[in-house]
């Protein structure tokens, strides 16, 4: 595998970014070495500066389900950019995505276009906080929710505690107003509920954590939150960034069969472009502004660039045979990866939701961030560089979600599951 034109970018990008990346994980810190730099993409195949192929597994992190520079969508924004590319003012591409996200999520009455998962997830909060009157927020370890002030946060000591900062240049003072539960424990969700209700706005959960791999939720647990939630007149909020359409096409509410009160949408529904939404009951999101006194704006907030590229890739995604194909695909590569593992006698754990998986490198079942730290991080590490070199390129994170898309060939996922025997063979 070449890298010499990959570490010259990188060298000069180190003494103009931080850490020479705009966003953390793309410097390859989880595994060592230094990160690859794309040049192009198409289909299921992300090319780098020095002319290496590889079939992608992280898909710009999720919101390229049918694949990369996807003919139609590309068509389709190749128009749009000839007409503009900003007004800040509406568009009807905003009434016709709200209207393909409102059919796939009943559970959404309204919602607000913004332009990133972090901006829909900050407002949601904002907004359960105004219609409820309460200031504290509940969310659950490993679960990751954008760089908000008081959602980097990490659990104390005990098993239900208000968080500590997880990074520097939060004050203490911010994360007092939230707490932090275990993933998967409903007597401590329970329990915490009971005591601290009166204070607490909203609770807000990845239901598929995709920020420590893939970590499935118990259906008790769902079922604990809604009724809990419910009881007690506290706001419910699904973040399906992630979820959202990779689970199911109604996201992992719909799966779950569980409904929230507001649901955080990005990645999928830009279609590979800067994207976010928030949205729910319409007795909450009355509240926003202009019809309510919780303020937010964006510029870019429903950018027709990004609508339209939403608005191609949900139109794909409605037709029956596009999930059926997802799932044969995804399910090809799941039985491939785990007869490949075990033929090779490397002891892994499996996980997946509709076409996000995850491999971990331990025997322990994967329940929570707790048991996803048991995964062997250094047999991770080799493995990463095993498949790159393979030409397979996946999440340079033990802890990151995989994705599949609708332009993974039978003859990629082949390729791929013979890379990892052979991976797995060498650890």
């Amino acid at each position: 595998m070449k890298t010499k034109k990959s570490n010259k970018l990188y060298k000069k990008s180190i003494e103009l970014m931080p850490g020479g990346v705009n966003s953390p994980v793309r410097a390859f810190k989880a595994v060592g070495g230094n990160p690859i730099f794309i040049s192009k993409a198409k289909g299921s195949k992300i090319y780098d500066v020095d002319g290496n192929k590889y079939i992608d597994y992280v898909l710009s992190w999720g919101p390229l389900i049918l694949g990369h520079a996807y003919p139609s969508v590309v068509k389709a924004l190749k128009k749009a950019i000839e007409k503009g590319t900003s007004y800040g003012a509406p568009t009807k591409l905003e009434v016709e995505l709200a209207e393909l996200v409102k059919k796939a999520f009943p559970s959404i009455e309204k919602l607000r276009m913004v332009n990133s998962g972090t901006e829909a997830t900050m407002s949601a909060i904002r907004v359960a906080r105004g219609f409820t009157k309460r200031s504290k927020v509940v969310k659950f370890e490993g679960c990751y929710h954008g760089h908000v002030d008081g959602l980097l946060v990490s659990a104390g000591s005990g098993g239900a505690t208000f968080g500590i900062p997880d990074s520097l240049g939060v004050p203490t003072s911010y994360v007092s107003e939230t707490i932090v539960l275990p993933f998967n424990d409903t007597e401590i969700f329970k329990n915490t509920i009971k005591e601290h209700w009166k204070d607490i706005a909203c609770v807000i959960l990845e239901p598929v954590v995709g920020n420590m791999g893939c970590i499935l939720p118990k259906e008790e647990f769902l079922k604990a939150l809604r009724e809990e939630t419910e009881k007690y007149e506290i706001v419910l909020i699904f973040d399906e960034v992630m979820t959202g359409f990779r689970v199911s096409f109604g996201g992992a509410q719909s799966y779950y069969g569980i409904t929230p009160d507001l649901t955080c949408l990005g990645k999928v529904i830009g279609g590979g472009l800067p994207v976010g939404a928030y949205g729910g009951k319409k007795e909450i999101m009355k509240m926003v502004a202009p019809e309510g006194g919780v303020y937010q704006a964006g510029t870019l907030s429903g950018n027709p660039l990004a609508m339209t590229a939403g608005i191609e890739t949900l139109k794909i995604l409605k037709k029956t045979s596009t999930y059926k194909k997802l799932e044969e695909i995804m399910s090809n590569l799941e039985e491939g990866l785990k007869d490949a593992s075990k033929k090779a006698g490397v002891k892994v754990k499996f996980y997946r939701a509709g076409t996000m998986f995850c491999t971990y490198f331990t025997d322990t079942e994967v329940i929570d961030a707790k048991t996803a730290k048991t995964s062997d991080t250094e047999k991770f590490k080799k493995f990463f560089w095993g498949m790159l070199d393979k030409g397979i390129y996946i999440a340079p994170s033990q802890f990151e979600a995989g994705f599949i898309s609708l332009s993974h060939s039978k003859r990629d996922i082949e390729k791929t599951i013979v890379a990892a025997y052979k991976t797995f063979k060498e650890l």
